[in-house]
Protein backbone atom coordinates (compact mmCIF):
# COMPACT_ATOMS: atom_id res chain seq x y z
CA UNK A 1 0.00 0.00 0.00
CA UNK A 2 1.33 3.46 -0.92
CA UNK A 3 1.22 6.16 1.75
CA UNK A 4 2.55 9.72 1.60
CA UNK A 5 4.46 10.95 4.65
CA UNK A 6 5.82 14.42 5.39
CA UNK A 7 8.07 15.54 8.22
CA UNK A 8 10.59 18.28 8.89
CA UNK A 9 14.29 18.49 8.07
CA UNK A 10 15.01 19.08 11.75
CA UNK A 11 17.29 16.50 13.40
CA UNK A 12 14.64 15.16 15.76
CA UNK A 13 12.31 14.26 12.87
CA UNK A 14 14.97 12.83 10.56
CA UNK A 15 16.33 10.85 13.52
CA UNK A 16 12.86 9.49 14.32
CA UNK A 17 11.86 8.60 10.74
CA UNK A 18 15.20 7.43 9.34
CA UNK A 19 14.61 3.74 10.07
CA UNK A 20 11.09 3.85 8.64
CA UNK A 21 11.79 5.63 5.35
CA UNK A 22 15.27 4.19 4.75
CA UNK A 23 14.34 0.53 5.16
CA UNK A 24 16.20 -0.14 8.41
CA UNK A 25 13.05 -1.77 9.77
CA UNK A 26 10.33 -3.72 7.99
CA UNK A 27 7.88 -1.44 6.20
CA UNK A 28 4.92 -3.66 7.05
CA UNK A 29 4.02 -3.86 3.38
CA UNK A 30 3.76 -0.07 3.02
CA UNK A 31 5.60 2.07 0.50
CA UNK A 32 6.22 5.48 2.08
CA UNK A 33 6.68 8.40 -0.31
CA UNK A 34 8.43 11.02 1.82
CA UNK A 35 8.47 14.81 1.69
CA UNK A 36 10.65 16.94 3.95
CA UNK A 37 9.67 20.54 4.68
CA UNK A 38 9.64 23.35 7.23
CA UNK A 39 7.00 23.12 9.97
CA UNK A 40 4.96 25.99 8.51
CA UNK A 41 4.89 24.16 5.17
CA UNK A 42 3.90 20.94 6.92
CA UNK A 43 1.04 22.70 8.69
CA UNK A 44 -0.13 24.03 5.32
CA UNK A 45 -0.04 20.50 3.87
CA UNK A 46 -2.18 19.27 6.74
CA UNK A 47 -4.68 22.10 6.26
CA UNK A 48 -5.10 21.10 2.62
CA UNK A 49 -5.28 17.40 3.48
CA UNK A 50 -2.80 16.52 0.74
CA UNK A 51 -0.73 13.97 2.68
CA UNK A 52 -1.60 10.75 4.51
CA UNK A 53 0.81 11.16 7.44
CA UNK A 54 2.25 14.52 8.45
CA UNK A 55 4.16 16.16 11.29
CA UNK A 56 2.17 19.12 12.63
CA UNK A 57 2.27 21.72 15.35
CA UNK A 58 -0.12 20.60 18.07
CA UNK A 59 -1.65 24.10 18.01
CA UNK A 60 -2.92 23.38 14.49
CA UNK A 61 -4.87 20.27 15.41
CA UNK A 62 -8.37 21.74 15.97
CA UNK A 63 -8.27 23.11 12.41
CA UNK A 64 -7.62 19.66 10.91
CA UNK A 65 -9.35 17.38 13.42
CA UNK A 66 -12.10 16.42 10.97
CA UNK A 67 -9.52 15.09 8.52
CA UNK A 68 -6.80 13.77 10.84
CA UNK A 69 -6.15 11.94 14.09
CA UNK A 70 -2.91 11.99 16.07
CA UNK A 71 -0.57 9.07 16.55
CA UNK A 72 0.71 8.21 20.00
CA UNK A 73 4.23 7.74 18.56
CA UNK A 74 6.62 10.28 17.08
CA UNK A 75 5.56 13.31 19.13
CA UNK A 76 7.75 16.12 20.44
CA UNK A 77 6.98 16.86 24.07
CA UNK A 78 9.14 17.42 27.09
CA UNK A 79 10.39 19.71 29.80
CA UNK A 80 12.88 22.45 29.10
CA UNK A 81 12.19 22.27 25.36
CA UNK A 82 10.01 25.33 24.92
CA UNK A 83 10.44 28.19 22.44
CA UNK A 84 12.54 31.16 23.55
CA UNK A 85 11.76 34.85 23.17
CA UNK A 86 14.91 36.75 22.20
CA UNK A 87 16.08 40.23 21.17
CA UNK A 88 19.23 42.16 20.29
CA UNK A 89 18.88 44.74 23.02
CA UNK A 90 17.47 44.63 26.51
CA UNK A 91 13.70 44.83 26.38
CA UNK A 92 11.61 45.21 29.52
CA UNK A 93 8.36 43.27 29.94
CA UNK A 94 6.19 46.36 29.55
CA UNK A 95 7.87 47.17 26.21
CA UNK A 96 7.02 43.93 24.45
CA UNK A 97 3.44 44.98 23.67
CA UNK A 98 4.85 47.67 21.38
CA UNK A 99 7.46 45.45 19.70
CA UNK A 100 7.39 43.89 16.25
CA UNK A 101 7.74 40.16 16.83
CA UNK A 102 8.95 37.45 14.45
CA UNK A 103 7.15 34.12 14.83
CA UNK A 104 7.91 30.81 13.07
CA UNK A 105 4.44 30.32 11.57
CA UNK A 106 0.88 31.37 12.27
CA UNK A 107 -0.36 27.96 13.44
CA UNK A 108 2.78 26.87 15.28
CA UNK A 109 2.73 25.92 18.93
CA UNK A 110 5.43 28.55 19.45
CA UNK A 111 3.05 31.27 18.26
CA UNK A 112 0.24 29.97 20.45
CA UNK A 113 2.50 29.88 23.53
CA UNK A 114 3.74 33.39 22.80
CA UNK A 115 0.14 34.61 22.48
CA UNK A 116 -0.72 33.06 25.83
CA UNK A 117 2.29 34.66 27.51
CA UNK A 118 1.99 38.04 25.73
CA UNK A 119 -1.66 38.49 24.69
CA UNK A 120 -1.22 42.25 24.25
CA UNK A 121 1.23 41.96 21.33
CA UNK A 122 -0.36 43.00 18.03
CA UNK A 123 2.53 43.36 15.58
CA UNK A 124 3.72 39.93 14.42
CA UNK A 125 5.54 38.86 11.28
CA UNK A 126 5.92 35.29 10.07
CA UNK A 127 9.43 34.10 9.17
CA UNK A 128 11.03 30.79 8.38
CA UNK A 129 12.24 29.64 11.80
CA UNK A 130 15.88 29.61 10.69
CA UNK A 131 15.69 33.25 9.50
CA UNK A 132 14.46 34.78 12.75
CA UNK A 133 17.88 35.42 14.29
CA UNK A 134 19.01 37.34 11.20
CA UNK A 135 15.75 39.29 11.11
CA UNK A 136 16.51 40.55 14.62
CA UNK A 137 20.15 41.30 13.81
CA UNK A 138 19.09 43.21 10.68
CA UNK A 139 16.54 45.24 12.70
CA UNK A 140 13.61 43.93 10.67
CA UNK A 141 11.93 43.01 13.96
CA UNK A 142 12.51 43.85 17.61
CA UNK A 143 11.83 40.44 19.10
CA UNK A 144 11.81 36.86 17.85
CA UNK A 145 10.33 33.56 18.97
CA UNK A 146 12.90 30.87 18.24
CA UNK A 147 12.52 27.10 18.08
CA UNK A 148 14.56 24.02 17.22
CA UNK A 149 18.34 24.35 17.04
CA UNK A 150 18.27 28.16 17.28
CA UNK A 151 18.04 27.84 21.05
CA UNK A 152 21.66 26.62 20.86
CA UNK A 153 22.95 29.34 18.54
CA UNK A 154 21.38 32.68 19.43
CA UNK A 155 23.89 33.59 22.16
CA UNK A 156 26.83 33.12 19.77
CA UNK A 157 25.27 35.82 17.60
CA UNK A 158 25.07 38.32 20.44
CA UNK A 159 21.34 37.91 21.01
CA UNK A 160 19.78 37.71 24.45
CA UNK A 161 16.90 35.81 26.00
CA UNK A 162 13.88 37.75 27.17
CA UNK A 163 11.87 34.75 28.36
CA UNK A 164 11.45 31.01 28.06
CA UNK A 165 7.95 30.08 26.91
CA UNK A 166 8.54 26.57 28.16
CA UNK A 167 9.08 27.88 31.69
CA UNK A 168 5.90 29.93 31.32
CA UNK A 169 3.91 26.86 30.24
CA UNK A 170 5.34 24.52 32.88
CA UNK A 171 4.81 27.05 35.67
CA UNK A 172 1.19 27.60 34.61
CA UNK A 173 0.24 23.96 34.04
CA UNK A 174 2.83 21.69 35.71
CA UNK A 175 2.74 19.72 32.46
CA UNK A 176 5.35 18.95 29.77
CA UNK A 177 5.38 21.22 26.72
CA UNK A 178 3.51 19.71 23.73
CA UNK A 179 5.22 20.99 20.60
CA UNK A 180 4.34 18.76 17.67
CA UNK A 181 2.88 15.39 16.76
CA UNK A 182 2.21 13.04 13.88
CA UNK A 183 -1.19 13.28 12.22
CA UNK A 184 -2.74 10.56 10.08
CA UNK A 185 -5.83 10.70 7.90
CA UNK A 186 -9.04 9.66 9.64
CA UNK A 187 -10.31 8.13 6.41
CA UNK A 188 -7.71 5.36 6.49
CA UNK A 189 -8.90 2.03 7.94
CA UNK A 190 -8.33 1.70 11.68
CA UNK A 191 -6.11 -1.35 11.12
CA UNK A 192 -3.85 0.71 8.83
CA UNK A 193 -3.63 3.57 11.32
CA UNK A 194 -2.69 1.19 14.12
CA UNK A 195 -0.05 -0.48 11.94
CA UNK A 196 1.48 2.88 11.00
CA UNK A 197 1.50 3.96 14.64
CA UNK A 198 3.40 0.80 15.56
CA UNK A 199 5.87 1.33 12.69
CA UNK A 200 6.60 4.88 13.84
CA UNK A 201 7.08 3.61 17.39
CA UNK A 202 9.46 0.91 16.14
CA UNK A 203 11.36 3.49 14.08
CA UNK A 204 11.86 5.68 17.17
CA UNK A 205 13.00 2.73 19.24
CA UNK A 206 15.43 1.64 16.53
CA UNK A 207 16.89 5.15 16.36
CA UNK A 208 17.38 5.32 20.12
CA UNK A 209 19.01 1.90 20.20
CA UNK A 210 21.17 2.59 17.11
CA UNK A 211 21.90 6.34 17.21
CA UNK A 212 24.76 6.17 14.68
CA UNK A 213 22.61 4.50 12.01
CA UNK A 214 20.71 7.71 11.19
CA UNK A 215 23.73 10.03 11.26
CA UNK A 216 24.09 10.55 7.49
CA UNK A 217 20.36 11.07 6.92
CA UNK A 218 20.17 13.56 9.79
CA UNK A 219 23.33 15.43 8.77
CA UNK A 220 22.39 15.63 5.08
CA UNK A 221 19.11 17.32 5.95
CA UNK A 222 20.48 19.54 8.71
CA UNK A 223 22.30 21.68 6.14
CA UNK A 224 25.16 23.64 7.74
CA UNK A 225 24.29 22.74 11.30
CA UNK A 226 27.23 21.84 13.52
CA UNK A 227 27.33 18.19 14.56
CA UNK A 228 27.33 19.16 18.24
CA UNK A 229 24.19 21.28 17.78
CA UNK A 230 22.58 18.48 15.78
CA UNK A 231 23.19 15.99 18.57
CA UNK A 232 21.96 18.38 21.27
CA UNK A 233 18.82 18.90 19.21
CA UNK A 234 18.11 15.17 19.12
CA UNK A 235 18.84 14.71 22.82
CA UNK A 236 16.49 17.56 23.70
CA UNK A 237 13.50 16.69 21.53
CA UNK A 238 13.53 12.87 21.27
CA UNK A 239 12.54 11.17 24.53
CA UNK A 240 10.07 8.75 26.07
CA UNK A 241 7.14 10.83 24.80
CA UNK A 242 8.42 10.23 21.26
CA UNK A 243 8.05 6.50 21.78
CA UNK A 244 4.59 6.76 23.34
CA UNK A 245 2.92 10.01 24.31
CA UNK A 246 1.14 8.32 27.21
CA UNK A 247 -1.73 9.65 29.30
CA UNK A 248 0.36 12.46 30.83
CA UNK A 249 1.39 13.62 27.38
CA UNK A 250 -2.21 13.51 26.15
CA UNK A 251 -3.27 15.64 29.08
CA UNK A 252 -0.64 18.23 28.12
CA UNK A 253 -1.89 18.33 24.51
CA UNK A 254 -5.52 18.73 25.57
CA UNK A 255 -4.55 21.50 28.00
CA UNK A 256 -2.71 23.34 25.23
CA UNK A 257 -5.62 23.12 22.80
CA UNK A 258 -8.17 24.12 25.40
CA UNK A 259 -6.09 27.18 26.29
CA UNK A 260 -6.94 28.90 23.01
CA UNK A 261 -10.29 30.67 22.65
CA UNK A 262 -10.68 29.21 19.17
CA UNK A 263 -10.20 25.67 20.39
CA UNK A 264 -13.18 25.05 22.65
CA UNK A 265 -14.72 22.27 20.58
CA UNK A 266 -16.07 19.49 22.74
CA UNK A 267 -13.78 16.94 21.08
CA UNK A 268 -10.71 18.73 22.45
CA UNK A 269 -11.49 17.42 25.92
CA UNK A 270 -11.98 13.83 24.77
CA UNK A 271 -8.71 11.88 24.74
CA UNK A 272 -10.07 9.04 22.62
CA UNK A 273 -11.31 11.37 19.89
CA UNK A 274 -8.14 13.47 19.97
CA UNK A 275 -5.51 10.74 19.86
CA UNK A 276 -5.64 7.13 18.92
CA UNK A 277 -3.36 4.89 20.86
CA UNK A 278 -1.94 1.47 20.12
Amino acid sequence: MNLSIAFSTCPNDTFIFDALVNNRITSGGFNFAKTLADIQELNTMALSGDVDIVKISFALYPLISEKYQLLSAGAALGRGVGPLVISKRKIYPDEIQYATVAVPGTHTTANLLFSLAYPEVKKKRVFLFSDIEEAILDNEVDVGVIIHENRFTYMKKGLRKISDLGDFWETQTKLPIPLGGIAIKRSLPQTIKLMVNQLVKTSVEFALENPKASFDFVRNNAQAMEVEVMQKHIELYVNEFSVNIGEFGKKAVVELLASSDANKAEKVTDFKKLLFVD
